[in-house]
């Protein structure tokens, strides 16, 4: 199964964004891929690089919306399963919001993100209430999670993707330069993907904005911790992937780590909350 991760940087031309992402899809789908992801708020601006307004806020739209149903009927039309990422209102609240689209254009579900980070250029608690929980959605070419950006720092969110038998798992990210340190950026999904035995796909953001510099730099990594795919820094591209979903119960996790995995001896020792 092919996969395609769509680096665009976003502008303030939001009509323009959305043409570049229905864009990247068509193109996606002439090479072959069967699933298309965005990375975190792909379509907009970095909205929480700046304090929420009024004016920010109402850039929310509900799901099903606008946007959602766009890609829906791509999604339909070229048989593609997309994975979106999106600044949701749902009532009073607002979230970041990853839909997920089938093949035939129905909406599986929604994920939201369920940690929401504060800090410089990051200023997510003004925008986004706590969504989640993990999940998991049967679509057209296999079994996929979402773990939106900042909830990848939590080895309990994915491993709970795997126990949901993710095949694999889309990160939608902003990501900016040299944000965590040479080499964690990859290293985090690499043992994650490892250690749960599945497929895990980053798609960041790119390019420089009012606050924030996005790196780009999307990758792909396999069952066995091992960046498959990856997209150079600072440029638009389309990254495609070969992710054999097949594989996935060969993979160490699957043939041994959660064999042995004994969830009782952790109560008893207090390992788990």
């Amino acid at each position: 199964m092919k996969i395609a991760l769509v680096q665009q940087r976003a502008t303030k031309d939001l009509a323009g964004n959305l043409k570049r992402g229905q864009d990247a899809l068509r193109r996606a789908s002439e090479e072959g891929a069967g699933l298309v992801a965005y990375s975190e708020l792909g379509l907009l601006p970095f909205l929480p690089q700046n304090a929420a307004t009024p004016e920010t806020l109402a850039l929310a739209e509900p799901i099903p919306g606008p946007t959602t149903e766009a890609f829906a009927k791509l999604a339909r039309r070229y048989e593609v399963v997309v994975v979106l990422n999106v600044f949701e209102r749902d009532g009073d609240k607002t979230y970041d919001s990853s839909p997920v689209i089938d093949a035939d254009g129905r909406i599986l579900g929604v994920t939201r993100m369920l940690h929401i980070m504060d800090g410089p250029g990051f200023l997510e608690r003004g925008y986004y209430a706590p969504g989640g929980p993990p999940a998991v959605y049967d679509t057209r070419v296999g079994r996929v999670g979402v773990a939106i950006c900042y909830d990848r720092h939590y080895p309990e969110y994915m491993r709970a993707l795997a126990l949901q038998d993710a095949e694999m798992v889309i990160v939608p990210q902003a990501g900016t330069m040299n944000e965590w340190g040479e080499g964690i950026f990859e290293a985090e999904l690499q043992v994650a993907a490892f250690q749960n035995g599945y497929f895990a796909a980053l798609v960041n953001r790119v390019g420089k904005e009012e606050v924030d510099h996005f790196a780009g730099e999307s990758y792909v990594v396999d069952p066995w911790g091992n960046v498959i795919a990856r997209a150079p820094q600072g440029e638009d591209v389309i990254l495609f992937a070969v992710c054999e979903l097949d594989r996935v119960l060969q993979s160490p996790a699957k043939q041994h780590f959660f064999l042995d995995r004994d969830p009782e001896a952790y109560k008893k020792f207090g390992l788990t909350d």
